[in-house]
């Protein structure tokens, strides 16, 4: 997993928004990067409901969020459009990117255990390193985690 203090790994990816995100043109602003499994599950629409639900929050601290998954830019768009999400869900499909971040691994879930994505979170700062990092984040604490490491930024 990438630690606090090293530089985020950068990356570009498709956005549903149209085009590519990469993580270098956003310099000079904090962003909020998360991976999640899977578009339109209980937890991943809890979690990304979340963070659209504190939209303004993170505008106010001129953060940039980020949702990353391997899924297509396809389904981001379904999933973005049914959630009225404001910010961008990028597609992974080869998880080479939540690889680099540590967040692509083997987990366990009802007993059983596969490789995948791991729910993680990342607050990068204004100059392109780790401020904050959290494997297994909590689809339901994610929002309060990130805005608590922001304000650190600003402190």
């Amino acid at each position: 997993m990438v630690e606090p203090g090293q530089p985020a790994p950068d990356f570009s990816l498709e956005s549903n928004q149209g085009g590519r995100v990469s993580l270098a043109d956003l310099r000079g602003k904090p962003v909020v990067l998360y991976f999640y499994p899977k578009d339109d599950t209980p937890g991943c629409t809890t979690q990304a409901c979340d963070l659209r639900d504190s939209w303004t929050e993170f505008e106010r601290r001129g953060a940039s969020v980020l949702g990353v998954s391997p899924d297509s830019v396809d389904s981001h768009e379904e999933f973005s459009k049914k959630f009225s999400l404001p910010f961008p869900l990028l597609a992974d499909p080869d998880h080479a990117v939540a690889e680099a971040y540590g967040a692509w691994g083997e987990k366990k879930n009802y007993g059983k255990t596969y490789t995948g994505l791991i729910r993680s979170g990342f607050v990068i700062d204004r100059d392109g390193n780790v401020a904050a990092a959290k494997v297994n984040v909590k689809a339901d604490k994610h929002r309060e985690w990130a805005l608590a490491e922001l304000a650190k930024l600003n402190d």
